[in-house]
C-alpha cells in the first residue's frame, strides 16, 4: 500500500443484520506493518483508519474520479456547473444512507446552490491548485473552457466504493436529465443550502454548509436523496455527528 498519502479506508462490517450492537468503539489495526485508528459505528457499520501522511487529500482523489464519473455519463463531457450539482444530490444520498458523502468536500452555500469546494478546484483547474493535485486530475480530466470539462482517462473505480458508485448512479439516473440551471434551481429547495439564502442575499460570496443540515427534509415534492423515517433521520444524524466529533479529535 502507498504509505506517502493521506488516505481514509473504508470498509462495511456485518454483524449479523449488519448493525452491529456496541459503539461507536475504536480499535488499533494493522495494514502491511502500519497501526492505525479504526473506528466502528452502530448502524452503518463503517471503518475508517488514517495514514497521516500528507500528499493528495482524499477529497481530492475522490472529487476527481466522481467528476470524471460524470463526465463519462454525460459523453465524455460536462458543464462544471451541472456535474457540481449532481455531486450534491450523490454526496446527500450517500451520506443519508451511508452515514459519509461521497467526496468528502467542504461543502460551501453560494449564490447557484450548494458547491464542493474541491470538487470545484479540481474541475476549473485554477492557478491556485497544488501541484499534486494538478498532477493527478489531469490525468483523468481536461479542462475545456472555462464553463465545461472533459474525462481522458477511464474512472479509477479503487477510489470509489461500490456505494460511492451507487450514489453517482442514483444522481445521474434521477438529476442528470435536468439542464444546469434547472439543477441549480432545484437545489435552491433543500435545507442546507435555504438556511444560508438571506446571507447570500445580503451580500455574503459564500457559506460554509454543514453536512448535518443534509439530514433534514426538502421542500415537498422533491426527492430527498434516500428517504428515511423520523427516527431513521434522528439516529443517522446523531451517528454522523458522533464521526464528525471523532474526525475533530483525531484529525
Amino acid at each position: 500500500m502507498d504509505t506517502d498519502r493521506n488516505r481514509e479506508i473504508y470498509g462495511r462490517i456485518l454483524f449479523g443484520n449488519g448493525r452491529p450492537v456496541f459503539g461507536p468503539f475504536l480499535l488499533d489495526i494493522c495494514l502491511t506493518g502500519i497501526p492505525k485508528q479504526t473506528i466502528i459505528h452502530p448502524y452503518f457499520g463503517f471503518v475508517r483508519a488514517n495514514l497521516f501522511h500528507m500528499s493528495l487529500s482524499i477529497a481530492h482523489r475522490k472529487a476527481t474520479q466522481a467528476l470524471n464519473f460524470l463526465a463519462r455519463q454525460s459523453g465524455g463531457r460536462i458543464n462544471k456547473l451541472k456535474a457540481l450539482k449532481l455531486m450534491f444530490f450523490a454526496d446527500r444520498y450517500h451520506l443519508r444512507k451511508f452515514g459519509r458523502p461521497v467526496s468528502e468536500c467542504a461543502y460551501y452555500a453560494m449564490t447557484h446552490g450548494p458547491v464542493a469546494s474541491e470538487a470545484k478546484q479540481v474541475a476549473e483547474d485554477g492557478d491556485l491548485l497544488p501541484a499534486p493535485v494538478r498532477s493527478y486530475a489531469r490525468k483523468f480530466l481536461e479542462k475545456k473552457t472555462d464553463y465545461d470539462y472533459a474525462s481522458v482517462a477511464d474512472v479509477d473505480k479503487s477510489v470509489l466504493s461500490e456505494s460511492d458508485l451507487e450514489a453517482l448512479t442514483f444522481a445521474w439516473e434521477n438529476f442528470g436529465y435536468q439542464t444546469k440551471y434547472q439543477l441549480r434551481d432545484i437545489t435552491h429547495h433543500y435545507p442546507e443550502w435555504k438556511r444560508h439564502e438571506r446571507a447570500l442575499g445580503d451580500g455574503r460570496r459564500r457559506v460554509k454548509m454543514d453536512y448535518a443540515d443534509f439530514f433534514a427534509e426538502p421542500d415537498a415534492g422533491y426527492n430527498p436523496c434516500h428517504a428515511l423515517t423520523a427516527k431513521e433521520r434522528e439516529a443517522a444524524r446523531e451517528l454522523f455527528l458522533q464521526r464528525q466529533a471523532f474526525d475533530q479529535r483525531w484529525s
